[in-house]
């Protein structure tokens, strides 16, 4: 399993490399890498080392919301405030309203049918948005209006709107009674909440690490064990049917209050935080090309799909605009946030099977075998079309589009 490992993250480090060589995205690579070790190529990743990846994948999801957190101080929060709430959720419904009627008429999907795609289709990736936003503020773009802070604030939240609404649509799908009301008040409320138990987790950190002079290595692994014991409370189904948290908001959260009431230990942390994420970048994303089966895509569907995707995309963009009206951004500061709002990934490989599986466990009713299948080919082709789009996006217009401070 070892060896396994070591020869998966070898190739991942060469394909990197040569990724950056020829000035594309370094994150591209990794992916290109789990593509190849995965089932769509050569299938030689260990179901052992499967899982693992699986459960890595959640820590480096975590290790780039908390440095995210670490970075983002009160002054920049009353900046981005009510752009950042806007994008939260504006882009993701109108997106996935359109591709619910589009796969309607395009694919004759049931509404229902629409929805469940439109919907696992609607979520940004914070895994591709939130480093390369990092990155962008280590060098100093965006910086006096904090764009990239608005957008990695957004698509933090994005989801939570994606897969409750996603949710519901099973529900519908299932036959099972859905609480509108319930819904109405939870996703808001689950948002606030989550990010104020977050807050409260801050607060307990800042006292424990004032109180307990301890190395700042093992004040990362506290914070970690913290911060991935609230997520994974966050995601019981339990909790969720009862109200959904935020749980990546949550964390950003700790990270948000240990920089304001303890900031010199923030900044070693972030240090500390850049160093685990070297790693963790790795496994996050190799593990989202070993989630990518091409064999699910059918010639006949590609060029349907394409256009779907493409309307949903314009849908989202004229979402991301909608949500920037009254902002001081100017028109290439705002075409800079639409383009950062394009890549898919995270959730499509995390959720993009759900359906045909629950149709094939018989408990979707009456959709049948082949809609299942057409869904996750879609949550495919989103994922190798749009992550690259995205990520290359971001590479080449942020430093043209975003002043240098």
């Amino acid at each position: 399993m070892l060896l396994n490992i070591a020869l998966i993250i070898t190739l991942a480090l060469i394909l990197y490399y040569l990724f950056s060589v020829v000035k594309l995205p370094g994150i591209l690579g990794l992916i290109a890498a789990g593509v190849i070790v995965g089932p769509s190529v050569l299938d030689v990743v260990d179901p052992e080392v499967s899982v693992i990846l699986k459960e890595l994948k959640t820590a480096a999801l975590i290790v780039i919301l908390i440095r995210a957190g670490l970075g983002i101080n009160r002054e920049t929060l009353h900046k981005v405030g009510r752009p950042a709430i806007n994008m939260s959720f504006i882009p993701g419904i109108i997106e996935g309203s359109v591709i619910m009627l589009a796969a309607h008429y395009l694919f004759d999907f049931s509404w229902i049918e629409g929805g469940l795609l439109g919907f696992i289709i609607a979520a940004v990736s914070p895994a591709v948005v939130v480093p390369t936003m990092l990155d962008l503020k280590d060098k100093g773009f965006g910086k006096k209006k904090e764009i990239p802070t608005l957008v990695l604030a957004g698509a933090s939240v994005d989801d939570v709107f994606a897969i409750t609404i996603f949710s519901v649509f099973t529900g519908l799908a299932a036959g099972s009674s859905i609480n509108v009301g319930h819904i109405l008040w939870s996703v808001p409320a689950g948002i606030v909440l989550g990010a104020l138990i977050g807050a409260v987790l801050g607060f307990a950190l800042v006292w424990f690490f004032k109180k307990f002079h301890i190395r700042d290595t093992k004040k990362v692994i506290i914070f970690m064990i913290v911060a991935v014991v609230y997520y994974e409370l966050t995601e019981m189904e339990s909790l969720k049917a009862i109200i959904p948290l935020a749980g990546l908001l949550g964390i950003m959260a700790i990270g948000f209050i240990i920089l304001e009431k303890y900031g010199k230990l923030a900044k070693r942390l972030s240090a500390k935080f850049n160093k685990v994420w070297v790693l963790s970048e790795i496994l996050l994303f190799v593990y989202i090309g070993t989630e990518v089966q091409l064999n699910q895509l059918d010639a006949s569907l590609v060029g349907t799909g394409l256009l779907i995707l493409a309307v949903g995309l314009i849908a989202r963009s004229a979402g991301v605009w909608l949500s920037l009206l009254g902002t001081n951004l100017n028109k290439g500061e705002k075409l800079f946030c639409i383009i950062s709002y394009w890549p898919k990934a995270t959730v499509q490989a995390a959720i993009g099977a759900v359906p045909l599986a629950l149709i094939e466990a018989g408990k979707l009713g009456s959709i049948e075998v082949a809609t299942g299948q057409m869904i996750l080919a879609m949550a495919v082709l989103s994922i190798v079309t749009t992550a690259p789009l995205g990520a290359i996006g971001i590479k080449i217009f942020g430093p043209k589009l975003l002043s240098k401070e």
